[in-house]
Order: structure tokens, then sequence, then C-alpha cells
């Protein structure tokens, strides 16, 4: 679709934008969304965190898209590509990439996630040619666990890891990954 933006059959991924926020600090930093990501943060964080991801997303950085239903009135969640930046993970995961989602509350169970991942697992191997994905999360998040065994993802139990920003119930974190599709020659 051009200038970032990502289509599937019911969703649209845009860039991220600064008239995001409002919406992001009411639907998404809320204690249910935020569970299982150290939780609710402050305001100001969150308005932080988004002009991070505008900037990076424009200039090559890591991108998180807001993802909105096709009629591209309503927003549902978000999904990115980041670097793996923990300083408490494993070095060889240092800088890989890795998938990572968040949708609102009243948009859970109708796999907007999973369409959404699965657009953006698509572009990380088709235009940007990754070799591999890498997702994480813990044994407390069991949505996300079932998710990333849906879309594919092999559990990595030698590269998980504490991490020292989430609480104890959110550790250990527990590492998944996905290889590129094999690509055959055209004839």
């Amino acid at each position: 679709m051009g200038d970032g933006v990502l289509a599937t059959q019911r969703l649209i991924l845009r860039p991220p934008a600064a008239e995001d926020l409002p919406w992001v600090l009411e639907h998404m930093n809320t204690a249910s969304v935020m569970r299982h990501l150290a939780g609710v943060r402050p305001p100001e964080a969150v308005a932080e965190s988004l002009a991070d991801d505008i900037d990076a997303f424009h200039k090559g950085g890591h991108k998180r898209w807001t993802v909105w239903l096709a009629d591209g009135a309503t927003r549902v969640g978000r999904v990115g590509l980041f670097h793996l930046r923990s300083p408490a993970a494993p070095p060889v995961l240092q800088g890989q990439r890795e998938i990572g989602w968040t949708f609102a509350e009243a948009f859970w169970g109708k796999g907007y996630a999973s369409e959404a991942a699965r657009a953006v697992i698509a572009h990380a191997f088709e235009v940007l040619a990754l070799p591999v994905l890498w997702s994480q999360t813990s044994t407390s998040n069991a949505a996300s666990t079932r998710m990333m065994q849906r879309l594919g993802f092999t559990a990595r139990p030698e590269f998980g890891y504490v991490d020292p920003d989430y609480p104890p119930q959110d550790n250990p974190t527990t590492v998944w990954s996905m290889d590129a599709p094999e690509r055959t020659a055209a004839a």
C-alpha cells in the first residue's frame, strides 16, 4: 500500500502518528492490556514512547504500526518489529529483530492480533529479508504463548532469561523464533 502501510482482509496497519496518543492512553495503557508488560505507565512516558515510535518508523529504526479496522475509523491495537535490547537477554539475542503486539481489550479474541502479526511477519521476511524473527513473552501470558504457537514460532528454552524490568510473575522471559521460509528458485 506504500508509505509503510500494510493491509490485510480486515485490517490496516498504519505508521504511528501523534494523533494516536489519546487513544493509546485510553485503550492501550490500561491495567489489563499492560498486565504482562510491566504495568500502566505515566502519561509522559507513553507520550515519549509514541514520539520515539514515530521517529524510528520514519528513520529506519523499529516499526510499530497502529492497527485499524479496514473501515479506517477504528483503532484496535499495535504491532511492531523491534530490535531486542533488554540488557538481561543473552548476548546472541542482542539487536535481533523481534515482533510484539498489544491490542485493546475490546478487540481480544477476534483474531485481529494474529492477522496483524501475519502481515508483519510477511513484511519481515519478504521486504526486510530477515533470516529469523524472534518473539518473547512469559509463561504467565498464556494468550501470547498460544498465539506464538499458532503463528508457527518455535520455543527456544535455551535462550530464556530473567528480566529484572518485569515482576516475578512475568519471569522468566520465554523466547521463541521463526526462521524465514525457504525460497524456491523460479523455473
